[in-house]
């Protein structure tokens, strides 16, 4: 599962991710909204990291409230708060239900209204609470051993759903209790690490009676089940859904262990019926990712999200149903020709509303379940993604988040194609800010066809003048460039920094049919690195862009890109930023923990001759075009990150350095294949702009904060006048 489904959590009724900042609440000091004012009027890391964080809009049983949350960043507890807010649906009277030191998470509506559940810390651990609907009356009502990490209520308010986890292997102890202090741990089988984390507890779903006031008779609805539901590490309460008459849960599992879980992406939707305690698979039989179940509000359907083989995380996902009277499965989407991220029922159980990439952005769609036609809900003319579904009760509205690359996410009513904001959480801020302009153009490929390209521009442009550039490589490597946001990859702080950006979406890209997000796999060095210097090529044409200082940078696949344009790029760029890249695929295949995104991407094992594909792939690893690397290059990369392991930005900044190109690497020892924590985030970002100055401004600091408040607007006006003065 890449990103972009991770991001489409954001669309269930409470969240995993909800629990980020929870733990050491009892001695945190309140974090709260910063009181942020620009000297510059440029958009600085300082401004990035003051924003709000706008998420989880719940729409109240009767239609006339929305639940949200916004989470603020400290620097110096080095921590995020996420706390509650609730507003009339049309925006107005907006209040602050919790004031804590800790985070309220996952919030939703329960007792029809009258009251909101959610997690928060209890004891050091996140545990389902519960509070009246104006903040008072907060309550702990789980105690779980080892914390609540989401939940679900079902619809008559009896039954709630818990994610927990449960011990999947025996530690030393367990195995010698007379070497109590042993740390070692003993493997025999594949799945022994994943993502961020040495593999020893897996989340199952757990059964409880709620009262009202406390929870009794918790069930683990999968005991003795080594299997995990919902599916690290993405998966969320979007992986559960109950029946209209709370007599039925259906869970998502993928139920292999070791090398099979490994290999595989067959995930299924299991039925588990409360009164027989017996469980059905919904979906045998369909061998690729089943995800995202959701019953249509009248009881007759069940919806989801469908990929048809095996072993392949970025395939179409299809929108499924299937007639729970018949048994009779249906492809809503056999002639639409893209992939779609999340879905929501209408009230009337008539259409389902989904998210999908489409040509550079992601609007909100429906497909009427009878016709299968599927139109767009939001205008077709705007600049942005949207990132959230709840569908209002009368069936007028969808409440929902949009974002740009100009701005994060705010809440959004959408009716009748007009999109009206409910929010303005950074008004402020982003009111002291010029922001850069944002451009889509056409560029021609080395086959002949048209490449959609985002392009910003710098604050106060100046098309007389000439700009450093930067080229942007998306990671995935199937993750759509559309109007994304990033708190870490922000293309808008990239351009208030003085640089043109240039962001192609490539091929591999969903968005732009199935063929053309297809074409990637198994042709990582192939038409994607042409592309990518297609686009550059175009822009260089540029009379604003001054080709002699264009850099590169990308994570994930994006740091492959940066490694294997390095080796390609025929001086076209003067420097490069990898982040936790593939360097050499040969250790990535031996390396990597889920097999299954090595062998279809990759194309099989090194060691297979007979596989073409395969020994492809592997003739053209970046390792192996280190003799042409003459560029300065920074490498990046987190100790945690076991998709991609830090050896591999080891080995190229070792490379490098003895190959004689200027070189520099910045570890983190507490950080994954994401840098999450804001203090590491603000050195990285503040790294990354050094090393892009002094390469393509000829700027090098002293000081390593070049993009404080203070040197922003400086910055700009120096990388303007790069290439008139030559």
């Amino acid at each position: 599962m890449n990103k972009s489904t991770f991001i489409a959590i954001t669309m269930s009724a409470a969240s995993l991710a909800g629990l980020s900042g929870c733990g050491g609440a009892a001695d945190s000091q309140l974090i709260d909204k910063p009181d942020y004012s620009s000297e510059s009027g440029i958009f600085d890391i300082e401004a990035l990291e003051a924003l709000g964080r706008v998420s989880g809009p719940q729409v109240s049983p009767d239609g006339t409230k929305i639940l949200y949350g916004v989470s603020y960043e400290s620097v110096e507890q080095n921590k995020s708060n996420n706390e509650l807010y609730v507003m009339n649906i049309d925006g107005s009277e907006q209040t602050r239900l919790t004031k804590t030191p800790g985070s309220e998470g996952g919030a939703v509506w329960i007792a029809g209204g009258k009251r909101i559940a959610f997690t928060a810390e209890s004891e050091g651990k996140p545990q389902l609470w519960v509070m009246n609907a104006d903040g008072s009356g907060r309550k702990v009502v789980s105690a779980m051993e080892n914390g609540v990490g989401g939940f679900l209520f079902s619809p008559d308010g009896k039954k709630v759903i818990l994610v927990s986890t449960i011990k999947s292997v025996r530690t030393a102890a367990d195995v010698y209790p007379d070497l109590p202090k042993a740390t070692g741990r003993v493997i025999d089988d594949l799945m022994y690490k994943h993502w961020d984390e040495w593999v020893t507890e897996i989340p199952h779903p757990f059964l409880a009676d709620f009262d009202g006031s406390k929870l009794d008779n918790v069930k683990d609805i999968m005991e003795g089940e080594p299997f995990e539901s919902p599916m690290k590490p993405f998966g969320g309460i979007e992986s559960f859904a109950w029946s209209p008459d709370s007599r039925r849960v259906i869970y998502t599992s993928r139920k292999n262990t070791g090398m099979e879980y490994a290999v595989s992406t067959n995930s299924d939707l299991y039925i588990y019926d409360l009164e027989s305690a017996k469980t059905r698979n919904l979906t045998a039989g369909m061998m690729g990712y089943d995800t995202n179940p959701a019953f249509s509000p009248d009881g007759k359907y069940v919806a989801w999200l469908s990929m048809e083989h095996d072993g392949y995380e970025s395939d179409k996902n299809r929108i499924f149903i299937l007639n729970n009277a018949t048994g009779e499965k249906t492809d809503l989407t056999t002639d639409w020709d893209y992939t779609a991220d999340a879905i929501a029922w209408a009230p009337d159980s008539k259409k389902i509303y989904f998210l999908a990439a489409y040509q550079g952005c992601t609007p909100i769609f429906s497909v009427d379940i009878e016709t299968k036609k599927v139109e767009m809900v939001t205008a077709g003319t705007d600049i942005a993604d949207y990132c959230a579904l709840a569908p209002t009760p009368d069936g007028k509205q969808v409440i929902t988040m949009r974002h740009s690359m100009l701005y994060p996410n705010e809440i959004f009513a959408v009716a009748d194609g007009k999109a009206t904001p409910l929010t303005a959480v950074n008004k402020e801020i982003l009111e002291q800010i010029e922001a850069p302009k944002v451009e889509k153009v056409m560029v021609p490929t080395t086959d002949g066809k048209l490449m959609t390209t985002w392009v910003l521009y710098p604050p106060k442009f100046d098309p007389e003048k000439k700009y450093p550039a930067i080229l942007y490589c998306q990671g995935g490597p199937q993750q759509a460039v559309s109007q994304f946001w990033s708190y870490r990859w922000n293309l808008m702080l990239m351009a208030s920094n003085g640089y043109i950006v240039i962001a192609p979406n490539r091929r591999g890209l969903p968005g732009f049919g199935t063929e053309w997000n297809a074409q990637i796999s198994g042709d990582y060095p192939g038409q994607n690195m042409r592309d990518y210097l297609s686009a550059v090529d175009f822009m260089k044409e540029k009379p604003y862009v001054d080709g002699e200082h264009i850099g590169a940078v990308g994570a994930s696949y994006g740091g492959f890109s940066v490694y294997m344009l390095a080796g390609i790029h025929e001086g076209r760029f003067a420097a490069l930023i990898a982040h936790a890249g593939i360097f050499n695929t040969e250790a990535q295949y031996l390396e990597t923990e889920e097999m299954w995104f090595a062998n279809w991407d990759l194309g099989g094992p090194f060691w297979d001759k007979d596989n073409a594909v395969a020994q492809r792939t592997f003739a053209n690893s970046p390792h192996k075009f280190v003799d042409k690397w003459d560029t300065p290059i920074l490498v990046t990369h987190g100790e945690y990150d076991y998709r991609i392991l830090s050896s591999q930005g080891e080995m190229a900044f070792n490379a490098a350095r003895l190959r004689g190109v200027p070189a520099e690497m910045l570890i983190f020892p507490d950080e994954n294949h994401w840098i999450l924590k804001p203090q590491n985030a603000i050195m990285w970002q503040r790294v990354f702009f050094r090393w892009l100055d002094k390469w393509l401004k000829g700027i090098d600091y002293e000081n390593p904060s070049p993009f404080s408040t203070d040197a922003a607007e400086a910055a700009v006006d120096a990388a303007a006048e790069i290439g008139t003065t030559d």
